[in-house]
């Protein structure tokens, strides 16, 4: 059995300004680790920066602003073509 993934056409999404490539089937966690992109968020108390770390949804170290919407896990959210991913400050602002 042959993956869909394995010949869909790659696309492009926007990390604070920036575009990244992406595959379908990737979640925005990974995009942003393959470009090498570790940190895209800052904690509320001393701003320390945060990126995957679970990997699964449990934890809440790896959230995004997508398209506008904050606090939405990356490792979790499917990366669709044309997506805008923003870093985020602490709670949800967004930077």
């Amino acid at each position: 059995m042959t993956h869909q993934t394995e010949h869909a056409d790659p696309f492009e999404i926007r990390f604070d300004g920036r575009p990244l490539p992406a595959l379908p089937g990737q979640t925005l966690g990974a995009v942003l680790f393959a470009a090498g992109v570790r940190s895209w968020r800052t904690t509320r108390e001393n701003g320390r920066p945060r990126g995957l770390f679970c990997g699964i949804g449990v934890c809440f170290d790896c959230l995004v602003t997508v398209n506008g919407d904050p606090s939405r896990r990356a490792c979790l959210i499917e990366a669709r073509p044309g997506d805008v991913v923003t870093t985020q400050e602490g709670a949800g602002r967004d930077v």
